[in-house]
């Protein structure tokens, strides 16, 4: 399989190692330094792209691969705000898309125990649920992608939490996610239920970033020749799985 690169930094070489070891070729490297090359020219070598870029890029290069045909998986957080309309352009134009704010495989299972961890505790009003999320100083936004899907896997099971702010909450309806950013820790995630009695917590610690690398390569596999809109869990066949 022919993979361009939307992004080269140190994801972007990681997933060339991996893309490598799998037997892909890698047949354009876009970043900041060569942005004329992103052209439908350049990209119609690959069969598939994978965008790793920032909050302020990744809708537009998300749009460029759909304009010009090309299927596209992106891990760029902090543009939520932006993404039904990515995936309605992808409907629209009958192309394919992924987006996933973690392609660790862990992770994805992570956030379906986060969800069915959620499930069992909405009917205790007595534990408090919080989140805490730590990353390395060069991480971009803050609550990560991660923490946001884990805080919106618990506001979709538990009514009593509403909105989920990034400082302590203020008020029963608030889910706090607390963000610290520490070097060189790759990112460690923490769901928190605390009672008068006893904590429940389930934790998920990356030890390097060699699983959101073969994850997004597993995602780029998956989607190659594929057409419509598609998540982690279509990837890992984890909704079938799910036990509720």
């Amino acid at each position: 399989m022919n993979i361009a690169l939307i992004g080269y930094g140190k994801m972007g070489h990681m997933i060339e190692e991996i893309a490598l070891q799998r037997g892909h070729q890698i047949v354009l490297k876009i970043n900041i330094e060569n942005l004329e090359d992103f052209t439908k020219e350049n990209l119609s070598k690959a069969d598939v792209a994978i965008e790793f870029t920032s909050p302020d890029s990744a809708f537009e290069n998300v749009k460029g691969c759909l304009d010009f045909g090309l299927p596209v998986v992106s891990g760029s957080t902090g543009w939520n705000a932006k993404l039904n309309e990515a995936k309605d352009l992808c409907l629209q134009q009958n192309g394919s898309f992924l987006h996933t704010s973690n392609f660790s495989v862990g992770v994805n299972i992570f956030f379906q125990v986060n969800k069915f961890l959620a499930k069992l505790m909405a009917s205790q009003p007595g534990y408090e649920v919080s989140l805490k999320e730590i990353h390395h100083t060069q991480k971009r936004d803050a609550p990560s992608g991660t923490a946001v899907t884990l805080a919106e896997g618990i506001l979709e099971n538990i009514g009593r939490k509403k909105i989920w702010v990034n400082h302590q909450a203020q008020s029963k309806d608030e889910l706090s996610i607390i963000s610290e950013r520490v070097d060189p820790v790759p990112g460690t995630h923490y769901v928190k239920y605390t009672s008068e009695v006893d904590d429940i917590e389930i934790i998920h610690t990356a030890h390097n970033r060699k699983g959101f690398a073969l994850g997004a390569v597993l995602a780029a596999e998956f989607v190659a020749g594929k057409k419509g809109v598609f998540t982690m869990d279509d990837v890992l066949n984890l909704t079938a799985q799910n036990p509720v």
